[in-house]
């Protein structure tokens, strides 16, 4: 198996997790506003058109993304396309589409902090369950690593839409509120928030 065979009811099934919704998991989370650079990119994006999971992925996601990087200056690296080696045994491993990690080495993932899955097809629910999978493996690395981390986050996105998750305690969380490119400062806001709480964990951790 690999990450994107999973369901949520075979995570349940293989993993003991549970599974559960929260509404408005981010309601205090402040709205963070795109710079002029991203406001332009996202505007090429939408004049060029993003009809393919490729173009969504170069012309939404990255954009975002790297936003977050240099507002943040830089302190974890945006891996694309990277394998994350979390559990083999056990299926889980495979490639991500995003990973956010606290290293400078683009090319090598060290303790993961949060996973982005694409949405294939534009199915929500099934990259919800990917995404998932992705965050019990970058569990199983981080402690591997001696570098667990309590509470890790995820996201399932097709670039227009983005829905958020948390696994903490063997259960996930999943956000019910479903966010829209439309609602920018809204989503910069979530993620800020979710890089605030990983780099206060990850010092925490460190101590």
């Amino acid at each position: 198996m690999a990450y994107s065979d999973f369901t949520l009811e075979r995570l349940i099934q293989d993993f003991g997790v549970e599974v559960r919704g929260e509404q408005n998991m981010f309601a205090d989370a402040p709205a963070v506003e795109p710079s002029p650079w991203l406001t332009e990119s996202l505007q090429l994006a939408r004049d060029m058109g993003y009809g393919s999971e490729k173009s969504r992925s170069e012309r939404l996601v990255s954009p975002i993304l790297g936003e977050l990087s240099r507002r943040n200056k830089n302190t974890f690296a945006v891996i694309s396309g990277a394998n994350l080696d979390g559990d083999a045994s056990h299926g889980l491993n495979g490639e991500c589409d995003f990973i956010l990690s606290f290293t400078r080495l683009q090319d090598l993932v060290r303790a993961p902090i949060f996973c982005i899955t694409e949405a294939k097809k534009q199915d929500m629910d099934l990259g919800m369950a990917q995404c998932a999978a992705q965050l019990l493996g970058a569990a199983r690395l981080n402690e591997r690593q001696k570098k667990a981390i309590p509470t890790l986050y995820g996201c399932s996105t097709t670039g227009v839409e983005w829905r958020f998750l948390r696994f903490e305690a063997k259960a996930f969380v999943l956000d019910e509120t479903r966010y829209l490119i439309t609602e920018l400062p809204q989503i910069l806001g979530v993620l800020q928030q979710i890089i605030d709480k990983q780099l206060a964990a990850s010092a925490t951790a460190q101590r």
